[in-house]
């Protein structure tokens, strides 16, 4: 799977939890200030943990 890696993940729902993590790309608020200044491995890092964070907050999971 090719990621433009470049871009940010943000769909433009910026609602932090109270773990201060985003509802709309998963991000956390450091990954989020952080995502211009990060280097491709990092922001692949951070991709990674994104989907991680929103499969582990999905009440259902389609198998």
């Amino acid at each position: 799977m090719s990621t433009d890696d470049s871009k940010s993940p943000c769909i433009s729902i910026c609602v932090l939890d109270d773990a201060d993590i985003c509802m709309g790309c998963y991000r956390s608020a450091e990954e989020i200030t952080d995502w211009f200044m990060s280097t491709s491995e990092q922001k692949q890092e951070v991709l990674r943990l994104a989907r991680e964070r929103r499969q582990a907050s999905t009440i259902i999971q389609l198998l």
